[in-house]
């Protein structure tokens, strides 16, 4: 099983990581990254919202995000991966370049290799839980589902066990 490390935007692979400086539009503003539309989701607070939005560096966005001043939204630890799915999901549908490089990555295993996070990555040893390739993973297979689902003819499909249907 071929395995994909990523997470410096500048190496092999980096684009996959979420600060990637690859635009992304939702909620009707556009995103510098998909870490920014995330990072913003952490704060019901509006102004804050908007000092992430409008901030194009990615490290001056986290500095923002991570003040401990600031008050995170309780139900952050219930929704934040549904956040991820939501940044992720945008920033490989809507840039054609990122979906091609996803779907290229055939079967292997994403792991997001860093060592400052056991959550959204391996925790640089390996133990962590390394959700970020696993919602990687989860999107690549929503992709290729809608690329073969786009491929059959609109008036003929193919039952699950094998049989044409129109």
């Amino acid at each position: 099983m071929d395995i994909i490390r990523f997470h410096c935007v500048g190496d092999d692979y980096g684009s996959l990581s979420n600060s990637a400086p690859y635009p992304i539009s939702l909620e009707s503003k556009m995103w510098y990254t998909a870490e920014h539309f995330f990072q913003a989701q952490k704060f019901h607070d509006l102004q804050v919202q908007k000092q992430i939005l409008l901030t194009r560096s990615v490290t001056d966005m986290l500095w923002i995000a991570n003040n401990p001043k600031l008050r995170v939204r309780r139900d952050w630890d219930v929704l934040k991966l549904n956040f991820m799915r939501t940044a992720v999901r945008a920033k490989f549908t809507q840039i054609p370049s990122l979906k091609k490089l996803l779907l290229n990555t055939a079967d292997a295993v994403l792991i997001d290799h860093d060592a400052d996070d056991d959550y959204w990555s391996d925790g640089g040893d390996g133990n962590g839980r390394n959700m970020l390739g696993v919602v990687l993973m989860e999107v690549r297979d929503e992709l290729r589902a809608r690329e073969q689902d786009s491929s059959e003819s609109p008036n003929e499909k193919v039952h699950p066990k094998g049989k044409h249907r129109p």
